[in-house]
């Protein structure tokens, strides 16, 4: 009888394989979102609840680059609590409140030169919906990172139904099954270990990877976060503050506010 550990390692090596067979799609979104960042505009990274872990992922951290906007909520995303002030049961409620994302849109200029990126597991949440909807607006192309099965078996949040895909330029799966949780554990009911996180970093770290080369080729190699076991303690220094002056020039665009 295989045991649990090795039959999440299976199946996260399933979950690998749906990632490498959306190759397409992952250069296509890599490509829009290099075209952003050459003309010095940004990415627009937002997830709410766990889907944080994602837009972390992809902004700031080492192996990591400036040209995102990590758009994370705390009042979304803020889980550590638990119960109480700040507790998961308002968080999970306020991603279901109609009109939040406008609220949060409101704070940045945008432009048809931005990109944006959307995760959510099951798609059906009302703010990341509206995220989209809001950046669409703007003539911004929209990839999501959905887990397709789970998606397509749950129910939108929404009065009319739609869900993230339905307003998505590009749709990128993580491969998690329906539910998310991949183990089954005898005498218990029900499943654990998701994975969606799995998927979801996979896909942020290939695209990361594909943008990296794209910029290179075109000249302008990314100023990466990088440790200093690899470059040593003055350069790893250098590059952190280079990194960090290009994302404050870069996000001071979205402030610029006419009068």
């Amino acid at each position: 009888m295989m045991s649990e550990i090795k039959e999440y390692i299976n199946k996260g090596r399933l979950i690998c394989d749906r990632i490498e067979a959306q190759e397409k799609e992952i250069a296509m979104a890599a490509e829009w979102f290099a075209q952003s960042i050459l003309a010095g505009r940004m990415v627009h990274v937002f997830g709410s609840g766990h889907s944080r872990i994602m837009v972390e992922e992809m902004w700031p951290r080492y192996g990591s680059f400036p040209g995102f906007n990590p758009i994370v909520e705390l009042s979304l995303t803020f889980h550590n609590l638990v119960v109480g002030a700040n507790g998961q049961r308002q968080a999970m409620f306020l991603e279901n409140v109609s009109g939040l994302a406008d609220r949060i849109l409101r704070n940045f200029v945008l432009t048809d030169q931005d990109t944006a990126l959307i995760i959510s597991s099951g798609g059906t949440n009302i703010v990341p919906i509206e995220m989209a909807e809001g950046f669409k607006k703007n003539n911004i192309k929209v990839v999501s990172i959905i887990s397709t099965l789970h998606a397509e078996a749950s129910k939108s949040k929404r009065k009319d139904g739609i869900k993230l895909s339905d307003v998505s330029d590009l749709i990128l799966d993580t491969g998690a099954p329906q539910g998310d949780s991949m183990i089954h554990i005898e005498g218990l009911p029900t499943p654990v270990s998701p994975g969606s996180s799995l998927g979801g970093i996979l896909l942020i770290n290939s695209i990361k990877a594909k943008i990296a080369s794209i910029l290179t080729k075109a000249g302008h190699p990314p100023t990466v976060l990088t440790a200093s076991n690899i470059v040593g303690e003055k350069k790893a220094t250098e590059l952190f503050e280079k990194a960090y002056d290009e994302h404050a020039i870069r996000l001071s665009k979205l402030y610029q506010f006419k009068q």
